[in-house]
C-alpha cells in the first residue's frame, strides 16, 4: 500500500477543530514540565525551556514536513550542550544552538533527509522500545524529593498520595476512552486531578516545585560572544552534534508518525523548518529542540491529524508564560506523570515481542542492542548509528555468501563463468576462489548479466584476476556489463586493465523505469 503524500497546506483537509484545540492544550500541558526539567539539568534559566517549547513548536508546526508532528525543547539535544554551558557558559550555548540551526537547515535544502529512510525496521523497533523506557523511568524522578540538599524517595504518606494521584490519572487514560472520544483522555485526566488536589487541599509536588513559568516574550538577543574563529571553534563541534541528534530523532519521529497516520511527510522540509526554529532560538533566548515523539504521540492519540494543534501547543505555553503561570504552577506532577507513563506504555512496540520468534536472530540482536544503548546512554542518535553501522555490516556479509558462478564451456572451447550477486568489498574474496585459472582454457569469458561491480573492491579483484590469467598466458574478457558498471570501470583505467566485450547495453533492476 502506497502512502499519500502530505502537501504543504491541505486546504481539502476537513480538520476536526475540537480535536485539534484539545490536543494542542493536552500536548502544552505535558510538554511545560519536560522543557523546564531539561532546562533546570543543564544549568539554564527556566524560561529558556519555555521560549525552545514555544518557538520550536510554532516554527515547525506551522513550516515544518508534516501535520501532526510537535517539536519542543528537547531533552537529547539539551544533553549535548551540558558541557559547553558549564564551561564557557549561556551566550556560547546560544550561538552554538544558532549554528545548529544553519547546518540543519543545509541538510535540507541539499535534500539529504532521505537518508532516514535507511533505517532498518529492527534498529525502529530498538529505538522505540528504548525510548519508551527512558520516558518511563524519567518519570521515576517525580516520586523524590530534597532532603538536606540531597535527592530521597519519597516515602510514608506523600508517597502514598503520589501514587495514588498517578494510578487515577493511569486509571482515567485508560477507562475515559470506553465512555466518549470525544475528548482526550490525558486533558480529562490532567483537569480531574488538578480539581480534586484543589477542593480537598491535597498536599503533593506541583509544577511550581520545578521552577516559575511566568515571563514575557521572548527578547530578542545576540548571543554575547566574540565573532572569531576561536569562537566557532568552541562551538562547531557542539552544534554539529545538537544538529545530527536532532535531525536525527526528528526524521525517525516524523517515520513513525508515517506508518501511524499512513501518509508521508517531507523529511527535507522538516530540516529547514527545524533549522529555522533553532536559529530563532538562538536569538530568542531558547534553548533550542528537535521533535518530541513523546508529546508527538499524545497529539496522536488525542486524535489530531493537522497542523492547528501543534500551533494551538505553542501558543497555549506562551499564553501560560504570560497570563496563567499562576494556575499552571498549581497542576500536579503526579497528573502529569501519569499522562507520561501512557505514553511511555503506547510508544513501546509490544508487537516486537509477538514476533520476535519469526525474526531473524541477527534483526533481534540489532533490536536489543539498539534498546539497551538508547536506555544506557540516553543517546538515541548514537543508538540508531551503531544500529544502522551493525545492520549494513551483517547485510554486506549476508550478501557476500550469496555470490555464486555458474559454469559452462561453449563448442569453440570458450569457458564462460555465469556471476550471480553482487562483486562487492564483501564477496571479492568468494568471486576470486570460483576461478580455476590453471586448468582453464586459453579464453575465458565472465559474464555479469545476473551481477554487477559495487565498488572499488570489486574493481581490484577483476583486475587481479585478469593479471592471473594474463600470467597464466590467457585471456579474460567482461560481458553484459550494466551501464553503471562499465562507467565504473572505465573511471579505474589509470589504475586497472581489463577487457571489456561489446555488446548491448544492460540495465540492472535499479535502472529499470
Amino acid at each position: 500500500m502506497s502512502k499519500a503524500y502530505t502537501p504543504f497546506f491541505d486546504f481539502s483537509q476537513k480538520i476536526n477543530y475540537k480535536n485539534e484545540i484539545f490536543a494542542g492544550l493536552t500536548v502544552a500541558m505535558t510538554m511545560m514540565p519536560e522543557s523546564l526539567s531539561f532546562a533546570i539539568l543543564a544549568g539554564f534559566p527556566p524560561l529558556v525551556g519555555l521560549y525552545a517549547a514555544f518557538i520550536m513548536g510554532l516554527v515547525t508546526s506551522i513550516f515544518g514536513g508534516r501535520p501532526g508532528l510537535i517539536s519542543g525543547g528537547a531533552g537529547a539535544t539539551v544533553i549535548v550542550l551540558i558541557a559547553l554551558m558549564k564551561s564557557h557558559g549561556i551566550e556560547y550555548v546560544f550561538a552554538a544552538v544558532a549554528l545548529a540551526g544553519v547546518f540543519q537547515i543545509l541538510v535540507g535544502v541539499f535534500k539529504l533527509g532521505k537518508f532516514v529512510r535507511l533505517v532498518p525496521q529492527p534498529v525502529m523497533y530498538g529505538f522505540v522500545n528504548g525510548l519508551a523506557v527512558i520516558i518511563f523511568m524519567a518519570q521515576l524522578n517525580q516520586f523524590k524529593t530534597m532532603v538536606n540538599g540531597h535527592e530521597a524517595w519519597l516515602s510514608g504518606t506523600p508517597l502514598l498520595i503520589m501514587g495514588g494521584l498517578v494510578a487515577l490519572t493511569i486509571a482515567i487514560v485508560f477507562i475515559f476512552p470506553r465512555i466518549t472520544k470525544a475528548v482526550p483522555p490525558s486533558l480529562v485526566a490532567i483537569i480531574v486531578v488538578f480539581v480534586i488536589v484543589l477542593i480537598f487541599g491535597i498536599q503533593t509536588k506541583t509544577v511550581r516545585d520545578i521552577a516559575a513559568v511566568s515571563g514575557g516574550f521572548p527578547p530578542f538577543h545576540i548571543p554575547a560572544v566574540p565573532l572569531n574563529l576561536g569562537t566557532l571553534q568552541i562551538i562547531f563541534p557542539y552544534a554539529l552534534i545538537m544538529a545530527g541528534v536532532g535531525l536525527t530523532e526528528g526524521l525517525l519521529t516524523l517515520n513513525l508518525v508515517d506508518e501511524i497516520t499512513t501518509s508521508r511527510g517531507n523529511s527535507n522540509r522538516e530540516c529547514i523548518a527545524q533549522g529555522s526554529a533553532n536559529i530563532l532560538n538562538g536569538f530568542f533566548f531558547g534553548m533550542g529542540g528537535c521533535p518530541m515523539i513523546a508529546q508527538t504521540l499524545v497529539n496522536l492519540s488525542a486524535g489530531a491529524r493537522a497542523r492547528l494543534s501543534g500551533i494551538i501547543a505553542s501558543l497555549t505555553i506562551l499564553m501560560i508564560i504570560l497570563f496563567g503561570a499562576p494556575i499552571i504552577e498549581r497542576v500536579p506532577i503526579a497528573a502529569l506523570t501519569g499522562v507520561m507513563i501512557m505514553v511511555a506504555i503506547g510508544t513501546f512496540e509490544w508487537v516486537s515481542f509477538r514476533i520476535i520468534n519469526k525474526m531473524p536472530k541477527q534483526d533481534i540482536f540489532v533490536g536489543m542492542l539498539v534498546a539497551l544503548i538508547t536506555i544506557w546512554l540516553h543517546n538515541l542518535a548514537l543508538a540508531v548509528l551503531i544500529g544502522v553501522i551493525i545492520s549494513a555490516l551483517i547485510f554486506a556479509w549476508e550478501s557476500a555468501k550469496r555470490i555464486r558462478a555458474r559454469k559452462h564451456i561453449d563448442e569453440a572451447g570458450v569457458k564462460h563463468y555465469e556471476i550471480f550477486g553482487p562483486l562487492f568489498f564483501g564477496s571479492a574474496m568468494a568471486f576470486t576462489e570460483k576461478f580455476d585459472v590453471d586448468n582453464d582454457p586459453t579464453h575465458v569469458v565472465i559474464d555479469f548479466k545476473e551481477s554487477r561491480v559495487a565498488d572499488m573492491s570489486g574493481i581490484e579483484a577483476l583486475n587481479k584476476l585478469t593479471e592471473r590469467y594474463r600470467k597464466a598466458g590467457k585471456s579474460l574478457q567482461l560481458k553484459h556489463l550494466s551501464e553503471d558498471c562499465r562507467t565504473l570501470l572505465k573511471n579505474a583505467e589509470g589504475v586497472i586493465e581489463v577487457n571489456i566485450l561489446e555488446d548491448p547495453a544492460y540495465h540492472v533492476a535499479t535502472d529499470r523505469q
